[in-house]
Order: C-alpha cells, then structure tokens, then sequence
C-alpha cells in the first residue's frame, strides 16, 4: 500500500503528513511519540489503509520535516492538541478514530478533554492519563526513579550533547535496549537517525518534556470519548498500575494488556495491536 507525503499549514506552523488509503474513507490518525516520527506506525498505516480508512500520521512539532518553532513555551499540550485539531479540520468533516502512543498519547488524552467533537473513538498504547501519571511523577517512588531522564532534560544543552554523542548511540539504545530483541531493524534505526540528524530536531524534541511545567492543569472531567488502553506490561519507563487508574478517568474505557509486549508494542506485535484497534472501531 502506497505512503504518500505532504504538508499541511496548522496553528501557524507546517506539519508534515504521511498517510495511505482512500481519501474519502474515514480518517485514523496516529500520533508518535518521543524520539520517533510518522515512522513509528509503518506498520499501521498500509494495515488500516487496507481496511478502508484514511490512516494519516504526522510529525508532531519539533520532529523530523514539521516545523521546529524556538520557544520552549511552544511545545505546552495547548500548542501540541491545536496542532492535532487544526490537522483534524483539513482532513474530514467528520469524527476521526484518535490513536496514540507515549507522548502521542498524552496529546491524545487532552485533545479527548479539549476537543472531544473531533474524535469518534480513541486508543491510547502505553500512555497513562495526563493526571494520574502527573500524581505519580510527584509521589510514587518507582515511578520518579523510571522517569529521571525527565529531570535531565530540563539541564540546558547538556542533554542535546548527550543524546547527539557517538551518533546518536543514547536515543538509539533508548529504544533497541528496552524493547524485545529484534524489534528495530538496522533499516529502521537508520531511518530514526535521519530524523534526529536535522537541525535543530533534538532541541526542539527535548522541548516538549522543558515545556511540561507550562501545561495548564488538566480539568477533572471524566473523559466522554469511548477509549480502549493497550499496555504492554514490561514498560520499563511507566508503572503498569496507572493503567487501570487511567481507564478509570472515562466514561467508556476498556484496558487490554499484552503480558510480554514493552513499551514498543505497536513495533513488536504489529498484528495483535492494529487487530485490537480495528476491532474496537467496528
């Protein structure tokens, strides 16, 4: 199945786009998350194209061939989900199916809290809601030791150097040494590398955990849009726990753990997550 490519103007900024399937079939977006890009779902997009959808994924801002604005304060969730929903209006008219993974899924929480007029259905992989995983990071030992690379970024410039070193090697293994073995091939690393190569690509990817003390705190509502949670369980960066707690926080949420996936389960099991995600949109 044939990925095309463009560009779309959003929010004041360029977003590039791949996406695959019929132009007038229903839309399913897939957000990435850190340190990927559209990339991360090259395994969704020809599998949901073939069913009939539209299967669109961006590069969120600051990644890859989307635009890389300066200010810290531009990558605040308000900027993030404006993005997505401005991205949402050129696309259809009507609801899209909302899928996202890690990062990807924090802006699918809070476009579920901010435009749920825009979104039919929605899948969240391995991201815990914006509140609970928030109560953890400030409380819940495990879980503060999980994420001490969150503090590291806030160091300015220092984490740039870092994570650029030996040709990307930190990133590199952030990925291949916390999934399963041979998940990422070297054709995908690379295609990883060619990203993070761009100028300004790492900044503005580390900016979006700089801008997370700036994010409005997110409302108490339950979340109204119908969600289906996919967690891997040997998420070696979050607490399985919030899982459940996230579910919670909807009206109609469902959580379907896979035992032996990672924090990579759309990259390891493909076939049984785009399989989950098809079913619940039926």
């Amino acid at each position: 199945m044939l990925i095309t490519e463009k560009s779309y103007v959003v929010n004041g900024i360029q977003l590039h786009v791949a996406e695959a399937g019929d132009p007038t079939g229903k839309v399913i977006l897939f957000l990435h998350g850190f340190p990927e890009f559209w990339y991360a779902w090259h395994r969704q997009l020809p599998f949901f194209a073939a069913q009939g959808f539209r299967a669109v994924a961006p590069d969120q801002r600051g990644y890859n061939l989307s635009s890389r604005p300066v200010s810290v304060k531009a990558y605040t969730l308000a900027h993030l989900t404006a993005d997505i929903a401005a991205l949402i209006r050129q696309l259809t008219s009507e609801k899209v199916i909302l899928v996202g993974h890690d990062w990807g899924g924090g802006v699918a929480w809070q476009m579920a809290q901010n435009y749920p007029d825009l979104i039919d259905k929605m899948v969240i992989l391995n991201m815990p809601h914006p509140k609970v995983f928030t109560s953890y990071l400030r409380k819940n030992p495990k879980q503060m030791l999980k994420s001490w690379y969150t503090g590291f970024f806030q160091i300015p410039g220092l984490p740039e150097i870092v994570s650029s070193a030996f040709y990307y090697k930190l990133l590199e293994q952030t990925m291949v040494q916390t999934a399963r073995k041979n998940t990422f091939a070297p054709a995908d690393i690379t295609q990883y590398k060619m990203a993070w190569r761009r100028k300004g690509a790492i900044t503005a990817m580390i900016n979006w955990y700089r801008a997370f003390k700036y994010n409005l705190a997110t409302a108490a509502d339950p979340i109204v849009v119908p969600t289906l949670l996919i967690w891997g369980k040997k998420d070696t960066f979050l607490e399985a726990e919030m899982a459940p707690l996230s579910v919670d926080k909807c009206q109609s949420g469902k959580l379907i753990y896979i035992p032996d996936a990672t924090h990579w389960l759309h990259h390891e099991k493909p076939e049984e997550v785009n399989q989950l995600i098809l079913n619940f949109t039926q």
